[in-house]
């Protein structure tokens, strides 16, 4: 299966054991991301965040853009790690709430990596060609969960739009929530409201497939 081969990929050359310096410097530029966007990661601000010499980013990371990279990967492995919910629970409607519920968790614990893979991307950072591979995994396996809710035979393009509509729903939270225009509203319980929008909208996706298997 895709999903697996590239998530198995991702593990073997992203997510090794990584020694102190690697574990500074990411986190150091994840820290500059969250105040100036990718504008703010340059190798000397990364290198005097991180304590680490400039010589020393591009021998971990190859420059600023293997950190960015590292980065992206590390957000869209946590996000498909998220939604590994299969062994979790057997009930399909179920499956979704707790996936939207772990996605949730782990945009608000990985919040530079989020912005990283779901912000707009400047000319100073484009992902590479196994980062784009394992974002498009990500969204397989937000398919494979969501799609659980449409019977077994529906077709593959009706099973990636409700798990379109299921995204675009808590991405909207997220976003609010990390977003200035987020202050205009009450964001404390953010989560809780998120989930319940995500009931009813999971609901209404039961209740149409109900209907047209009747029919």
């Amino acid at each position: 299966m895709l999903l697996d081969s590239i998530t198995l990929l991702c593990k073997v050359k992203y997510n090794r054991a990584m020694n102190e310096s690697q574990s500074n410097i990411l986190k150091a530029a994840s820290e500059l991301f969250l105040q100036g966007g990718t504008a703010a990661l340059s190798v000397r601000a990364i290198a005097a965040r991180a304590g680490v010499s400039t010589i020393g980013i591009y021998s971990h990371f190859q420059g600023k853009q293997g950190i960015l990279d590292a980065l992206y990967i590390e957000g869209f492995t946590a996000v498909i790690e998220a939604l590994a919910v299969d062994d979790l629970t057997a009930d399909p409607r179920e499956r979704v709430l707790l996936a939207s519920r772990r996605y949730l968790d782990t945009a608000e614990a990985f919040e530079p990596h989020y912005g990283l893979i779901f912000g707009k991307l400047d000319d100073s950072y484009q992902p590479s060609a196994d980062a784009r591979a394992l974002a498009a995994a990500g969204f397989e396996r937000l398919t494979e969960v969501v799609g659980g809710l449409l019977a077994t035979d529906a077709p593959a393009s009706a099973k990636r739009d409700i798990a379109l509509q299921v995204w675009a729903l808590i991405h909207g939270f997220v976003g609010l929530k990390n977003h200035a225009v987020g202050e205009l509203v009450d964001m404390r319980c953010w989560k809780a409201r998120a989930m319940e929008a995500v009931e009813i909208l999971v609901d209404g996706i039961v209740k149409q497939a109900a209907t047209r298997s009747a029919d």
